[in-house]
């Protein structure tokens, strides 16, 4: 199955800035990027980052517009988890605060349950506990915060899920994706848990199948997976748009494991 991609950006600044951008896939079969500044062309430079391709751009004073597409073909192997990301994926991070959620996550449910059925179970529970409610989060917002508000959009169910998998030992991390069937659609954000030494995919939100992702970037939580943060300058996000679509009928949405493409 074919996945087509797309998104579109405009930034405006007073003065130059740097900016750091995540919107390209893990994996294309064909892409393309474009970077104007006024109408000028601007260089981009990719970047070797774990679990990510990041492209380093240098704005100049101006609206600054940004154009991706891509394409990619489903199929992929599971990923197997390595010892390294074991290790970095069990601790807490600045948004999945899990030391804080321990004994909570422990009398919610039983950690002798098979990995696999823990995992849904979680994702489950999250999908329950939770209301999605555009705008109702602020970027500072923890799993804790999310937790006590019962609110929230992806990023918040993401936190959450993780959170209480490695508050229950489970290394769990945020992926960033394109999500053909999200309405209103958008970037998306889902989490990979290790179950029995493979990375599975679930989506609380239960927003679009987990089957037809397209993942972007994955990291500790939204701190890693931004697609776009801006240095050294004032800037103003403007218009975006974000398209996925597949060359055959979408599956239904459903919260089991599965590979990202």
């Amino acid at each position: 199955m074919r996945t087509d991609v797309a998104c579109s950006l405009t930034v405006s600044s007073p003065v130059p800035a740097t900016a750091l951008l995540q919107v390209a896939v893990a994996a294309p079969a064909g892409e393309q990027l474009t970077v104007l500044t006024d109408g000028r062309p601007v260089p981009t430079e990719e970047i070797a980052v774990p679990g990510a391709r990041v492209h380093r751009l240098e704005l100049g004073a101006g609206e600054s517009t940004i154009a991706y597409t891509a394409h990619v073909e489903s199929g992929g192997s599971p990923r197997e988890v390595t010892p390294a990301e074991w290790a970095e994926y069990l601790r807490p991070s600045r948004y999945c605060p899990s030391d804080q959620l321990e004994g909570y996550a422990g009398t919610e449910f039983d950690r002798t349950t098979p990995r696999a059925r823990l995992v849904a179970d979680v994702a489950a529970w999250v999908g329950r506990r939770l209301v999605y409610t555009s705008g109702s989060s602020r970027p500072v917002d923890t799993a804790v915060d999310t937790l006590l508000l019962g609110q929230g959009v992806c990023r918040d169910y993401a936190h959450l899920t993780i959170t209480l998998l490695r508050a229950l030992e489970v290394p769990a991390r945020l992926v960033a994706v394109y999500a053909p069937g999200l309405s209103p659609m958008d970037f998306h954000a889902v989490v990979e848990a290790d179950v029995d030494g493979v990375w599975q995919t679930v989506d609380a939100t239960r927003l679009a199948p987990t089957s037809s992702l397209v993942r972007i970037c994955s990291g500790r939580d939204a701190a890693d997976t931004a697609f776009l943060s801006l240095f050294g300058g004032r800037a103003t996000l403007g218009a975006m748009t974000v398209t996925a679509t597949v060359d055959g009928d979408l599956p239904a949405p459903d919260d089991e494991p599965f590979p990202l493409p």
